[in-house]
């Protein structure tokens, strides 16, 4: 049985933890935010969905 989680949904509730644990502030959380949103829509959104889809389709060869 395969399980798929959105990169999305991964990395916000890894944010959320963050910012329980005060191991990140909020205004550097909406920096990171900000951040993630505009390189999405840059011409780096392409090969940076290519090097993540090779990395997990690697992590069951390990």
């Amino acid at each position: 049985m395969a399980l798929t989680l959105s990169l999305v949904a991964l990395f916000g509730l890894v944010l959320f933890f963050l910012l329980r644990s005060h191991s990140l502030s909020v205004g550097a959380a909406f920096i990171a935010a900000g951040f993630g949103f505009f390189l999405a829509s840059t011409g780096a959104a392409e090969p940076i969905n290519q090097l993540t889809t090779a990395l997990i389709d690697a992590i069951p060869d390990l």
